[in-house]
């Protein structure tokens, strides 16, 4: 019963099939090959314009990278209080901007509200040197709680970044768990509600190691050949990424590994409310469920063969949890299978 990480999920076979297929021959390097363009195309289409991409290696490249493209002199991004940018890149993108900070964004359930973002931004006078400049905005779509943001939600912080000159990034580590519970299409959820980037995550969805910075605007991304190769994530032999792409993106496999992650997270949900030794903590969206237990519970858990973490109680949830209680991630993924959410639900029964 593994519910610690989607990351700890192997590769589709589909995707190692495709990277084995890709193994042999000869290939133009670094991006410039016939798969690598094919696979850019296979964007556009996906996202129904012309938009730049940048293969990488991890969440945290994509990440970092988003935000040296946008940096400025004293730059300060604004994020939710416990994004990725902030909490578990490791000082990352700070590093890779050579300086920027990122100011946290308070709000229920892991979502940023606009009113905070809305005074966060407004406490930067122009021209005030000493406080540095607003440089951009990040939301992470689904969030690290596993909530999401709507589409309104979305064009209502974008239509404030415009006002403010502040280009809005998206954290999609898990974009297409977000995709298919919002039921929408990757233009509707980006482009369309004024998202400018996106880093676009496959590794957590069935890929080896897959992630991509996509910037709806090409013009946008002039920089970025120079800031990604500065950066060392530029690889020689990218065929490789692009041949799990390739495979992900083929007859809409990706959609169908979220859909399966997002489907189990909701059967877990279930036996979750049905039990009466463990409650929700909020209504899951994706592929992440997180619980309150007695800690006594959890132990026994873990002794029967469930893996998952114990997690740290968001800020603005803190008061969820009891004295002699614990938070608890629980993380589905393509691989998951019923029999190892029902025999979780046999032991909260």
């Amino acid at each position: 019963m593994h519910f610690v990480s989607d990351n700890w999920a192997g590769a589709h076979p589909k995707i190692a099939e495709s990277l084995s297929k890709h193994t042999v021959g000869f290939a133009a390097a670094y991006g410039t090959s016939a798969l690598d363009k094919a696979v850019a195309q296979t964007f556009n289409e996906i996202f129904e314009r012309e938009v730049a991409v940048f293969f990488v290696a991890t969440g945290t490249a994509a990440n970092s990278l988003a935000q040296a493209a946008i940096a400025r002199p004293g730059g300060v991004t604004f994020a939710h209080r416990e994004a990725h940018l902030i909490e578990d890149e490791g000082g990352a993108p700070s590093f890779l901007t050579g300086g920027a900070r990122f100011q946290a964004i308070d709000g229920a359930v892991g979502l940023m509200h606009i009113d905070n973002l809305k005074a966060a931004i407004k406490g930067f006078a122009p021209g005030n040197v000493h406080a540095g400049q607003p440089m951009g905005v990040s939301i992470t779509q689904s969030s690290e709680i596993g909530t999401l943001y709507e589409l309104s939600e979305i064009a209502a912080i974008s239509t404030l970044c415009r006002e403010n000159g502040l280009p809005l990034h998206m954290d999609g580590a898990r974009f297409a768990n977000a995709l298919v519970s919002l039921g929408c299409s990757p233009a509707d959820m980006t482009w369309r509600q004024g998202v400018e980037i996106l880093s676009f995550g496959g590794t957590k969805n069935g890929c080896w190691c897959a992630e991509a910075l996509v910037f709806m605007n090409p013009t946008h991304a002039r920089e970025m050949p120079f800031i990604r190769k500065r950066s060392a994530q530029l690889f020689s032999k990218s065929r490789f990424i692009a041949a799990q792409f390739e495979a992900y993106f083929a007859d809409g496999l990706w959609l169908e590994l979220a859909a399966h992650a997002n489907a189990m997270a909701a059967r877990l949900a279930d036996h979750i409310k049905a039990s009466k030794k463990l409650r929700l903590a909020w209504q899951p969206r994706a592929n992440e469920v997180f619980a309150i237990m007695a800690k006594d519970m959890s132990t026994k858990l873990h002794e029967a063969g469930a893996v998952f973490y114990d997690w740290k109680a968001p800020h603005s949830e803190r008061n969820l949890v009891g004295e002699n209680e614990t938070l608890v991630r629980l993380v589905t993924s393509f691989a998951t299978t019923p029999q190892e959410i029902d025999r979780f639900g046999d032991l909260i029964a």
